[in-house]
This record gives structure tokens, sequence and C-alpha cells, in this order.
């Protein structure tokens, strides 16, 4: 099954087994839109009942039709997909197209079809898209395939779009029509059971006039394969990302603050990992395509500004600015040379205001020197249309422009676009992207100034490191599984820190006041007292830890407070030793069944939940990843010197981040990791708690 996908985007001929002649049925619209389109190929409706629909000679099955067939739509109840599954291999078709419901989506029985269906297309090395999905369409002019059952009638354009969810592709499709845009290519593949996201990603990368990737995604099968796919196709053009479903109800169970954090993150922390720009909103999303899909990406992130009005400028610029984008002084070179072809009363600063009563000369020479100014990366252009003005000549230049040099052009365009039709029709001729809003403007250069970013950082690399004790972590973890346990006690998750190599405070774990006593003494004063329980995920929120005890009088009135107000069967106390204070950070890990950890790293201790300043990556995690871990987090600049405060010691930090990566790829079945707090200082850093529980 090693062809490529062409049978499917570049099919030859097309069947359709349940074609219909009813008028709203799926089997009707696909004929109607494939015929609608101009579909270059031939296409070969199979329905026995029928002589002929929408006029086209039908046929009674696939085998009654004498010329090959590359692709088929099937269109029928899941109890007949796997026969005619078994017809179409006998023909020797290609892709099936499985528009049909009423498989794995729908529980087991559903999912027995899917599984027999499967099973026939690999003995005849059939590709599947489907079921339960919308299909493909393909604008370019020599193909014209419309094998999907929507209704928008695209312009060829240069995005290709891949959504997992119908629904939400075609609300993505559907704006960038109604935005004048035209797409490329387009698939929903619903249950994914044969050809995935992946591979169609992959497709696309391939494909010369694809420009940008736009994917809208609810989950994946495969990370791993995923993310090695996708970080070569974004080394050669854009992947932007959505994904639905990220807030889950799976906070809510989580036993560790890294679990409850890091909930509905991965998909996120995937596309981070990836280098794919992810966005939080539809609207955004398509506007930044629409830029990718014309412009160059910026090769940094200094802004020029021209507009012919003040106040939407301002509102860019701190649009701009809130996006981490550098609005450059101008130099006395620069300003000298726009003063000589601006009007007078022009403000030559950046934002450089050459007024409303400005002309296209005004325009062409204000852009031109700007352009080719070394320090600015990027323009952006505020245009109003006055009555008093050329507005097409001034769109005609920008256009010029735009397609002389290489530098990226965005344009908020303030007009009523029907009375300046011809305007905005110059604008989108010349592949100008124009937004009603600065602010909207302003969000989308910053997007392709980000995935300049994460298209060049540093990749790093995954450190292996030596010395370690696996054999003693596989016991702990085999011992808790026969026990039924998917709690570890403190010492064996200290234990297991400490075979990684991971410095963690001097402690004992002890059942009575007597053994208390005992291990204060031998570990020397003062010292913490911690409860351990199964059933205590929070101790200090219970009253479950004493910190700065300093005799055997403490110790006790400690220990019996805690017995106190925690009355648990299999309760135990931690004893360890005070540490000088310091900086808390957490470290943890949050298992993603079949995709692995997401590792988190931020500031620690009582108040993790409530500033929730942490940041994540997906393992394994390279040394350039951990760097940007640290980075991310709005505490950062305090784990630096700060203001005569020595900041936090990166380097062991950094180890420590690492080695919990490699623990848990080391180790899948552990489900939840946090230590929190670490104190760490300029020359250490310790575990203090820390709690790890196993699937």
């Amino acid at each position: 099954m090693n062809h490529s996908l062409d049978a499917l985007f570049k099919p030859s001929s097309v069947a359709l087994i349940g074609a219909s002649a009813k008028e709203y049925s799926i089997g009707n619209v696909i004929i109607k839109n494939l015929i609608h389109y101009g579909y270059k190929g031939k296409i070969f409706p199979v329905n026995p009942k029928e002589k002929s629909i929408l006029g086209l000679k039908t046929f009674r099955s696939v085998s009654e039709i004498k010329e090959s067939i590359d692709l088929v739509h099937i269109i029928i109840p899941p109890l007949s997909v796997p026969k005619e599954v078994e017809n179409c291999g006998k023909k020797g078709v290609k892709v099936i197209i499985i528009n049909s419901a009423g498989f794995k989506e729908m529980g087991k029985k559903g999912g027995k079809i899917e599984a027999e269906f499967l099973a026939k297309a690999k003995k005849y090395n059939i590709r599947i898209l489907g079921p339960n999905c919308q299909g493909i369409i393909n604008s370019d002019p020599a193909v014209k395939a419309y094998c999907n059952f929507t209704f928008s009638y695209f312009k060829p354009g240069h995005i290709s779009v891949v959504a997992q969810s119908g629904g939400v592709g075609q609300i993505i499709t559907q704006a960038l029509h109604d935005k004048g845009t035209g797409i490329r290519l387009y698939a929903s593949n619903g249950n994914a059971s044969d050809i995935s996201i992946t591979e169609i990603i992959r497709y696309y990368g391939k494909d010369k006039n694809t420009r940008v990737i736009l994917l809208c995604i609810e989950s994946i099968a495969d990370s791993k394969e995923f993310v090695d796919a996708v970080k070569e196709v974004v080394k050669v053009k854009p992947v932007l990302a959505i994904s639905s479903g990220s807030t889950e109800k799976g906070a809510e169970a989580s036993r560790s603050h890294t679990g409850g954090l890091a909930s509905g993150k991965f998909m996120e922390t995937m596309f981070e990992k990836t280098g794919i720009l992810f966005f939080n909103s539809l609207d955004d999303i398509c506007n930044a395509a629409i830029a990718f899909s014309t412009q160059p990406v910026p090769k940094g992130n200094r802004i020029g500004i021209i507009t012919n009005t003040g106040g939407p400028a301002i509102i860019a610029t701190d649009e701009l600015v809130k996006n981490g984008m550098i609005i450059p002084s101008l130099t006395d070179k620069i300003k000298k040379q726009l003063a000589k072809h601006l009007l007078t009363a022009s403000s030559i600063s950046n934002p450089l205001d050459i007024l409303a009563t400005a002309d296209a000369l005004h325009f062409k020479k204000a852009i031109k020197i700007m352009v080719n100014e070394p320090e600015i990366d990027c323009i952006y252009i505020t245009f109003v249309t006055p009555l008093f003005v050329d507005c097409v000549s001034v769109a005609k230049e920008i256009e010029t422009i735009s397609k002389a040099y290489k530098k990226t052009i965005v344009c908020n365009l303030i007009t009523d676009k029907k009375v300046w039709k011809d305007t905005v029709d110059e604008l989108y001729k010349g592949g100008v992207p124009i937004y009603n809003f600065p602010e909207t403007a302003a969000k989308v250069l910053s997007a392709m100034v980000k995935y300049n970013e994460l298209r060049n950082r540093a990749k790093g690399s995954v450190i292996q490191f030596t010395g370690i004790k696996k054999n003693t972590v596989k016991k702990i973890l085999t011992k808790a599984k026969s026990q039924k346990r998917n709690v570890l006690n403190a010492s064996e998750v200290f234990e297991i820190l400490k075979a990684y190599h991971i410095p963690v405070a001097e402690c004992y774990l002890v059942v009575n006041e007597k053994e208390v006593i005992k291990a204060a003494e031998k570990i020397g004063y003062p010292v913490v007292i911690k409860a351990d329980s199964r059933n205590i995920v929070h101790k200090s929120d219970k009253g479950g830890v004493v910190l700065n005890l300093n005799n055997v009088k403490e110790v006790v009135t400690a220990i019996r407070k805690i017995m106190e107000k925690l009355a648990s069967r299999d309760l135990k106390f931690f004893v360890q030793k005070q540490l000088p204070s310091g900086k808390e950070i957490i470290i943890g890990a949050k298992a993603e069944p079949g995709n692995g950890h997401l590792i988190m790293f931020g500031m620690g201790g009582v108040l993790v939940d409530l500033y929730k300043d942490f940041a994540l990556e997906l393992s394994p995690v390279t040394d350039a990843e951990a760097n940007r871990m640290i980075a991310k987090t709005k505490a950062s600049v305090l784990f630096n010197d700060y203001r005569g405060m020595p900041g936090i010691n990166k380097h062991v930090v950094l180890e420590i981040i690492q080695r919990i990566s490699q623990l848990v790829c080391d180790f899948p079945m552990i489900k939840e990791l946090d230590m929190n707090p670490i104190i760490a200082d300029s020359k250490k850093a310790v575990v203090v708690d820390a709690r790890i529980i196993c699937s």
C-alpha cells in the first residue's frame, strides 16, 4: 500500500456506488458537483435501478464498467460496504472514498464492519479515505475534481486544507471563499480508517502549487509518525493548525498538579514541537492562511508601518508590540529621503503617516524606501480610500511593489468594498492580503513572523544519560502492579528519582512516632514532616506538611496533630531535611496514551495552580527544547540574576527536565509524575516532594 495519493486527488475516472436520481441525496449531489465544477475525467454512476442519472449512463455494478477506474465513492448502507470493496478490488480500483457513516464511530458492531472492509481493501491494495467523510476537492484546472458533497465552488488557489471534522472543514473553506480566496486541495478523512492526516500532509508538502497547509484535527493516532513527517514539511512550507476538543474533563480527575494543568494541552504542545503554527480561532487561521498563500515568509520581526490615517496605525502598533514585534526608529538618512518625496505635513517616523491626501506617487515612494531599508523585515500598510484620491492607482503601486520585492506586505484596507471594487480587485490580483481591521492585519503579520521563528529555532538533540538504574525502577513498578497499587509511596518515588540521578533531599519513610524521632535525629535538625498516603493528594492543603521542626518536642507535637487531622489506614510519615530557601519550581510529566508524555516545567510550590505559569514539551525532550521551556515561563526573569537576587542553576534544572523525559520514555506506564516543589538556587536544585501515579 505504498503508491501515492494521486489516484485520490487526481483521478482520471470516478465511479459512484450508490449514485442516485433523488435530487438532494449525497449520491446525486456528488455527481452534480463533479459536473458543475467541470471535472475533466469520466463519471460512472452505479445504480441497478436507474438507466441514467443527470444525463449519464448508469451501470448495475462496477464490474460492468469496461474502462479502468481510479476512484470510487461508496454511498450505501454499512452492511453492504465490504462486498462492494471486494468488487472494487476485483475491478482494480485504486482508491475508495466511503462517504457512508455507521462504522466504528457507532460502536462495536460498526467497528466490526469497518475491520471487514479494511481487510478486503488490504487484500487488493486499495486505499480507503473515510468512512464517515466528505471526500476531496482538487481545484487544479487540469483536474477540477469535486469528489465531495459540500456546496462552495472554489476558484484555484494555493491553500490546501485537511480536516478530520467535515463540518469544521466546511466552515474554513467557506470562510476562505467568502474572503475572496481560492484553495488548492481539500480532504476530510472522517474515521481515518486507512489514509491518515499525516499522509495527506506529506502529500500536500510535495505538491508544488500548495504554498500553505491548513489543518483541523481532533486527535492523532501516532504522534511520533506525525511529528517526524510534518517536521520535514514545515521546513519548506507553513502548516497552520486548529484543534477542537482541547478542554478535557480529565483535569478534574488528575491526581497531580501536572496532570491537572497539562490536561487538554497535548495537541497544542505537539504542534509546537513539530513547528506547526497553532491557532485558537477559525477566523485567525483563515486570515493567516491567506497571507501565507500570497506573501513571502518574513525574515525577521522588524515592522515598517505606512498609513494614510493615524488612529488605525496606533491600534496596529499596539497589537504588533504585544505580539513581540519591533517597530524600529527610522534613520536620519531614511527620514531625509521620505521628507523629500512626501507631503510637508507628513509625520516622518515609524509609523509613517503620509496623510489622507497622499496619492499613488506618495505611496510608491514611501513603500519603496521602507522596503529597501535593511533594518525593516516587513511592511504593514493602513490604506483608507478617500474620495479625493485615485485609489485604484494607489492599489496598483502597492501591487507592483509587492510583486517586485521579497518582503512581506499586509494591508488594512478601510473602505466600502462594493464602492471601491476596482481597488479591492487590484489588490487581490497582486496577491496583497487585505483585512478590515488593523488588529487583524497585525495578528496575521505576527503569526507569519512566529512561523519564521519556529522554522529557524534550534532543534537540539535528545541526550541519553548513562549510569541509570533501570532495574531498580522496574522492580518498584512491578511490585506496585502486583499489589494492584497505582499510587507509589514516597520512598518508592524517591528511589526511582535517585535511580535516574535526580537530586532529592535526604529523607526517610517511617510508620510511627518513635521512628520519626529516630529519623529526625539521624538527618539532623531542622526537619520537615509530611504525611504519606494514597488517599491524600495535596498534603499541605490537609495540614499534612509541617516545616522547620527544630527538636524532639516539636516533632512529637507535629506528628500528633497530623494523626488527628488525617485518619488514614495507610498513613506513614516522610521525614526530610529542611532545606535553605530558594526558588520553588515544578517539573512533571503526564502520559498521553499511545503518544508519549507531556513534560512540564514552571513556577512551583503551593501557588502553582493559582498562577499556572508553566511550559510544556512532548517527550522525548531535546536540550534545546528544555531551554525553551524555562524561557517561555513568565517567571523566567526570576530564574536569572535579578535586582541583586541570584537566579537558579539552569544547568542542573535542564538536566532534571531531560532525565525525567528519559524516565517516562523508558517507563511509559508512569501516568502522572509530579516533583513539586523543587528548591533551586544558584548552586543546586533538589526535589523535596514528589508523586508518581501509574496506569
